[in-house]
């Protein structure tokens, strides 16, 4: 199914939806949406280079929420869980492959969707796929697993949570080991108490700083073995905007509006991302890529859940 507009028609509503996503209440998913369906309905402009505009803006947003990270909060809560921290991340990202060999998905796909599942869901695919040069479908059927299971998550571990009597400090571990993206973590976290969203933010905030090794590694993994390996250059930049924040506390609010901006301007980007790629392309990669991520969610899921009440 299409929709025939004129270019410039096709272009009006292409920026006014980009726009749009700037706006607080167009969560991720629905911007990913977004661009799914005007790709769908054919409504892209064909004068704008998207992949390359994607790339830059990826980059800028992700530097940006550098400035978000405290970085003593970080590392205190590093230091208290670090053997849980570090464990779930590569146990991830380990079983991640091995899922992906047994299962067929194509590779950079199954690292994405296994990145996403082992720090921080979208944030960490657009991180990691720049340093990968993971293509947009690679990127978009990762990021729509991934916010799938993100969304379901933010129901079912209350639920579960009280089922169980987890404690507040135990519940608020196990919601920042085991759900995706920080949005839901905070979402669950506080509708099972303020000492649960207190543990599960400075854990999340903890898992954020991988992003920077995983980054690294997952660019030496898939470096071709005819050319240098290409370090991306934000990660260097990620670094700065954290160590900026954190010697020269007096800019405090301006770095408040420089990672806002760039939380929604990352909205932006997944706004982009779902822009190059239809549901038929969707379709055509077939039920693999989500049985992945839910074989591997329900794995760390109950894994880090019986770690923790052990």
């Amino acid at each position: 199914m299409s929709v025939v507009l004129s270019q410039r028609s096709t272009k009006i509503v292409f920026t006014l939806t980009a726009i749009v996503c700037l706006v607080p209440f167009i969560s991720s998913p629905i911007a990913l949406i977004l661009g799914l369906t005007l790709a769908t309905l054919g409504i892209i402009p064909k004068d704008i280079n998207i992949a390359a505009l994607t790339k830059k803006m990826l980059s800028y947003s992700i530097i940006g929420l550098g400035f978000g990270i405290n970085l003593d909060s970080a590392i205190t809560a590093s230091t208290s869980s670090f053997s849980l921290i570090v464990g779930s991340i590569f146990t991830t990202m380990g079983i991640g492959y091995l899922l992906t060999r047994l299962f067929k998905v194509e590779d950079k796909t199954g690292h994405l969707i296994s990145v996403g599942t082992a720090i921080c869901g979208g944030s960490a695919i657009a991180a990691v796929a720049p340093a990968i040069n993971a293509k947009e479908d690679q990127t978009t059927l990762a990021l729509a697993t991934v916010f799938l299971l993100n969304s379901i998550a933010l129901f079912i571990f209350p639920a579960i949570g009280h089922f169980l009597e987890m404690s507040q400090h135990n519940f608020g571990l196990w919601s920042a080991i085991a759900i995706h993206d920080t949005s839901s973590v905070v979402g669950a976290a506080s509708a099972y108490g303020d000492e649960a969203l207190k543990t599960a933010t400075t854990v999340k905030l903890a898992r954020a700083l991988w992003i920077i090794p995983v980054a690294l590694i997952s660019a030496l993994m898939f470096k071709s073995h005819s050319k240098k390996i290409s370090i991306p250059y934000f990660i260097g930049f990620y670094c700065l905007a954290i160590m900026v924040a954190h010697f020269i506390p007096q800019g405090a609010v301006i770095y408040d509006w420089i990672f806002t901006i760039s939380k929604r301007s990352l909205v932006v980007c997944l706004f982009l991302i779902g822009s190059g790629i239809t549901v038929q392309k969707l379709k055509a990669a077939g039920p693999r890529p989500l049985l992945l991520g839910v074989t591997l969610w329900l794995i760390i899921g109950t894994g880090s859940l019986l770690v923790i009440l052990s």
